[in-house]
């Protein structure tokens, strides 16, 4: 008898860690000020890729957006600013296409890379040093 009475204080034991654990966790500022920061930082990217590729009407699967058909995407603190991947699409007749993106600590754009073949692109993106498109 006495070894099942272990068990349930046991039992209740780890229960009361982990829930004390959760709690701590959930109402720590810290988390909700560091998710206000990487959603800026996404927001900022949404409007630096647009203005890049000179689309404004453009669909974006990123951090903020998720979409498994078109694949995972990254926000990346760095040393000097933030790393953001992510995919676009012109229409749903579209691919997606992926990118990489650093930003700076004030949020401007320092590179862009593009997997796109659209010519109208490419000729738009070939004056700007920051953007790269790739194979």
């Amino acid at each position: 008898m006495s070894h099942r009475v272990g068990q349930y204080v046991f039992a209740l034991l780890i229960g009361l860690v982990i829930a004390v654990t959760a709690y701590r966790w959930i109402t720590d500022p810290g988390n909700r000020e560091e998710r206000a920061l990487q959603v800026n930082v996404v927001e900022a990217s949404r409007m630096r890729l647009r203005s890049a590729i000179g689309i404004e009407s453009v669909e974006i699967a990123d951090t903020l957006a998720p979409n498994r058909v078109a694949g995972k995407a990254y926000i990346y603190p760095g040393d000097d600013g933030w790393s953001v991947s992510g995919y676009y699409r012109r229409d749903k007749e579209d691919r997606w296409h992926p990118y990489l993106m650093s930003l700076s600590s004030d949020l401007t754009l320092v590179s862009l890379k593009l997997q796109d073949k659209d010519p109208a692109l490419i000729e738009h993106v070939k004056s700007d040093s920051r953007i790269e498109i790739v194979e």
